[in-house]
């Protein structure tokens, strides 16, 4: 079966590599609070079966919150998958990229035929294959018309791509 929007299949896509390692922190996060909570709960003899599962639940509830999404980029697609749902952009038929303030950075993006798509701009600062697919989707959308606004926010982050990059790079060297 073909993937919404006519968009390829995983065969070629790029990945977050720093996923498993990120879900791997949210799962021991939230087993830390557990074992806190319990061994409190335990020390005080105030342990029961009710507030142990009311510990669990909310270990539970901060993995749902620090659960990082899956980003993947192929030739002219890019999705997003949370726990229970994928979403998927068309980037050579962007029509608009945003970038969200707030207390945490979010970059949003929108094709013509509706989908969007929410990501941390880090994800694609940190994992140069997602940027370069992203970047190069972007500019098929820009030269066919169908990007209206958003050159802006793409300039910003390609410049901060770059200079993380070129940091790396000095880095690695020893020339920092």
């Amino acid at each position: 079966m073909a993937p919404r929007n006519g968009a390829r299949g995983p065969a070629d896509a790029a990945h977050d590599l720093l996923w498993a390692r990120d879900v791997r922190d949210s799962v021991r996060c939230a087993g830390v609070l557990l074992a806190l909570l319990l061994l409190l709960d335990w020390g005080t003899d105030r342990l029961s079966l009710w507030r142990g599962a009311l510990w669990v639940a909310s270990a539970l509830l901060l993995f749902l919150v620090l659960c990082p999404a899956r980003v993947r980029a192929g030739e002219d697609w890019l999705s997003v998958r949370r726990l229970l749902r994928e979403r998927r952009v068309r980037t050579d038929l962007l029509v608009s990229i945003r970038c969200l303030d707030g207390v945490s950075q979010r970059l949003v993006l929108r094709d013509a035929f509706g989908g969007r798509v929410e990501i941390d701009p880090e994800v694609l600062v940190r994992n140069q294959p997602l940027w370069f697919r992203l970047e190069a989707g972007a500019r098929k959308a820009a030269a066919g018309g169908t990007l209206l606004c958003g050159a802006t926010a793409l300039r910003r982050l390609s410049l901060r791509v770059d200079r993380e990059a070129a940091q790396a790079v000095f880095k690695v060297s020893g020339l920092e």
